[in-house]
């Protein structure tokens, strides 16, 4: 038995000593065997996927204080789940970090490597129906002054202390533009579109009078995070 396998571990050895020349005699002469490609497919990320759990739920939409300003709690109970701020797989087919706005869905994305996008819930406003197609966020504001058009001080003349000309409203958790605005500009322009905060919950997942896109305080401060200047935006109407 021992000289059986002797025996076969020696044709082992001469057979991977054979196979170890030819190889070599290949490289030599540079014919390398032909391989046929594999087709490649960019892993999914691991990150977890749907809806946030009660505990996520009551750590992300919690009483907070931001710059000196404290932003109330969210009765997210009374919110449409669908609108919670959450990871999805990727719909849009955009390049990671391109920020999507949904109009018609009331959902903005944020795409990232791997398949997956951050969705937030939001709220349009007039002006969010008034522009659409590609821009970039040209600037980020952290508790943004207010200054209302002079179209808007025209329609409500109550407004006209705030207006462009008196310096606007001072940032804070009554005014409308919440705890962060990015401002979107296309082709050097303003389009007056801006993206931004609110303490209104209700009017998460609606059309409400005023304002372009608005998300939950908590939500816009995470946004805010994911997205830098000169990133692309596209508006979806």
């Amino acid at each position: 038995m021992a000289k059986s396998v002797v025996l076969t571990r020696r044709r082992l050895m001469a057979f991977s000593a054979m196979i170890g020349a030819t190889q070599l005699a290949g490289c030599a002469t540079g014919g390398l065997p032909k391989t046929v490609p594999i087709p490649f497919e960019q892993p999914r990320a691991s990150r977890p996927v749907g809806p946030p759990s009660p505990a996520d739920l009551a750590s992300m939409y919690a009483e907070a204080v931001d710059e000196n300003q404290t932003m109330a709690a969210v009765p997210y109970d009374k919110i449409d789940p669908r609108f919670y701020r959450q990871r999805v797989m990727d719909p849009t087919g955009e390049a990671p970090g391109t920020v999507i706005v949904d109009t018609p869905a009331r959902f903005l994305y944020v795409v990232e490597p791997g398949g997956t996008a951050m969705r937030y819930g939001v709220g349009i406003g007039r002006e969010g129906f008034a522009w659409a197609g590609e821009g970039v966020i040209q600037w980020r504001q952290k508790w943004p002054r207010w200054k209302p058009p002079n179209e808007m001080v025209a329609r409500q003349p109550e407004l006209a202390k705030y207006s462009i000309e008196n310096g606007g409203m001072e940032g804070g958790i009554d005014n409308p533009l919440g705890a962060r605005a990015l401002y979107i500009f296309s082709d050097g322009k303003d389009t007056l579109y801006r993206l931004h905060g609110t303490n209104d919950w209700r009017s998460i997942g609606k059309a409400v009078s005023s304002g372009c896109v608005r998300l939950l305080n908590q939500d816009v401060i995470d946004l805010y995070t994911r997205v830098p200047i000169k990133a692309r935006v596209i508006v979806r109407q």
